[in-house]
């Protein structure tokens, strides 16, 4: 259906309105995971490279004046994926991280694979990338990797079966090492979850798409070894941004050329409240992008998210009504964590509650 409305306006349109904020200080949580492709779409090396060198040279100096609460500055998650793995291509972006104190972690694009294949891929693409000195590690030095699905096809989502053929994929992952996924929203696809806007575990079954219902992430919760984290971005209806100066836009946390990040755009994230259950002060915004692609770019690496941080840091960083952190995947998820964990106060004490980087594990 148009947009994958079938699969979650129900729930958008009748959803409980989410109590966020309770009159203190509200701790937002801000992560771009950025499906991160320089070798997308047959693209030969040179021209990879020469998309590294562009994020190489503007990254680090873009993102230099800005500062959260915690004095962090913009967090960006590198989801690079194995399949595509080039050995020069990964030295830059190890420079990269290195320069912007950002993340790796694990993407895959795959089809037609079984339960021992995807095994098999996944601990291949998480030793590449550990060989780079990515990915996380838990205490006691494990490898740990949070994980975006290509073509959105997580748990064999797809109506027609394309782009996985893992039905007990959520297992899979979680053997592995996954703790846990970040691929929704994948609105307008057709493999868009009815859990929306959401923070919560699922189990995995024998069918497909296993993760479109699941158990809310609260606090004073314990989720045993069998639920799967799956950290939704934010999913809805623009009213400002109308097509045909009639019809609402479609609201999906994608940072485009077409759709940069917005003041209007904010507002609405923060308005659908993503949080853990019984910790309304403390809320989640992850965002996605394709911040390889040449027509993204501009956006990403420009005046569009120059303008939006400065937005962020005048309107929701004056440590009395909001609290910004700039946080990468492992740090959002480690803050999910300590919320559950009945934690209080300034969010920013526990980016390193339970992963650590590899660097931090030595």
């Amino acid at each position: 259906m148009y947009k994958a409305f079938d699969q979650w306006l129900p729930s958008y349109l009748f959803r409980r309105h989410p109590r966020v904020g309770s009159g203190g200080t509200t701790d937002i949580m801000l992560a771009v995971c950025d499906h991160f492709e320089p070798g997308t779409r047959g693209a030969e090396q040179a021209v990879a490279l020469e998309r590294m060198q562009r994020w190489n040279t503007e990254f680090p100096k873009l993102i230099e004046p800005f500062r959260d609460a915690d004095n962090v500055r913009p967090r960006h998650t590198f989801f690079f994926p194995s399949e595509q793995y080039d050995p020069e291509i990964m030295s830059r972006l190890e420079t990269l991280c290195a320069a912007s104190e950002g993340e790796c972690e694990l993407h895959l694009h795959h089809k037609n694979d079984t339960a021992e294949t995807m095994r098999t891929k996944l601990r291949d693409g998480c030793e590449k990338l550990a060989r780079h000195g990515f990915l996380s590690r838990d205490k006691s030095g494990q490898v740990r990797y949070a994980f975006i699905h290509g073509n959105w096809a997580l748990d064999n989502s797809h109506p027609q079966g394309l782009n996985c053929g893992v039905t007990n994929e959520l297992a899979v992952l979680q053997e592995t090492g996954c703790y846990a996924d970040f691929t929704m929203p994948s609105a307008p696809h057709p493999t868009q979850t009815r859990t929306i806007n959401s923070i919560y575990y699922a189990r995995g079954t024998a069918k497909p798409k296993s993760h479109d219902t699941g158990t809310p992430a609260q606090t004073g919760r314990k989720p045993d070894e069998n639920e799967f984290l799956l950290v939704q971005g934010p999913l809805g209806l623009n009213w400002t941004r109308r097509k045909f100066g009639l019809l609402p836009r479609l609201e999906n946390a994608d940072l485009t050329g077409a759709n940069p990040p917005t003041p209007d755009r904010m507002k609405l994230w923060m308005n659908l409240g993503i949080h853990v259950t019984g910790q309304p002060d403390w809320v989640f915004i992850k965002l996605h992008t394709h911040g390889a692609l040449p027509a993204n770019m501009p956006t990403m690496l420009g005046d569009p998210i120059r303008r939006f941080h400065e937005h962020l840091l005048r309107e929701y960083n004056d440590g009395k009504k909001y609290r910004l952190h700039y946080v990468s995947a492992r740090e959002m998820v480690n803050i999910i964590h300590a919320a559950e964990a009945g934690e209080t106060g300034n969010a920013g004490q526990f980016r390193n509650y339970r992963y650590l980087t590899a660097r931090a594990a030595r």
